[in-house]
């Protein structure tokens, strides 16, 4: 089941390289459409870069997403992002109605799709995208060990 995610997930790491470039936390996202092949949206943390504290990779690829559809709705759409989705960030998942979040590396301290909390798949909420967590997390952990070892 992991396979699949594989090729976009290394999309995902060469956006969080270039975060790590411009000194931000190295978390990179994707969005693929509906065909799970096609990139409408890429991005990369970006808050110290712009002062947007809101500038995180998972926003960001959303927001170009979107307007590469020219709709709100991602519906039918995957987001493939390095590190577990934090309560900002699940919260925009949820809002933009995509059907699936696969992560890389979980987020014991602050994520919010399925560690610390899981609001992705809250049963109170009126979607709840499928969660596919630890695709390539090694892989997507190591830069985040290494640039958090480093302050």
């Amino acid at each position: 089941m992991r396979d699949p995610w594989r090729p976009a997930m290394r999309l995902a790491l060469a956006e969080a390289g270039r975060a790590a470039l411009g000194g931000d936390v190295p978390v990179g996202a994707v969005v693929l459409g509906p065909d799970g092949t096609t990139v409408l949206g890429a991005g990369h943390n970006e808050r110290e870069a712009t002062g947007d504290p809101t500038a995180h990779a998972e926003v960001l690829a959303l927001r170009r997403a979107a307007a590469a559809l020219g709709e709100w709705r991602l519906t039918g759409c995957t987001l493939v992002v390095t590190l577990e989705p934090c309560t900002m960030c699940a919260g925009a998942l949820v809002q933009s109605r995509v059907d699936r979040v696969v992560y890389g590396a979980r987020d014991d301290k602050a994520g919010a799709a399925g560690s610390l909390w899981d609001v992705v798949r809250d049963r109170r909420l009126n979607h709840r995208p499928e969660v596919v967590e630890g695709v390539l997390a090694e892989e997507c952990a190591r830069p985040l060990t290494e640039f958090f070892r480093g302050r």
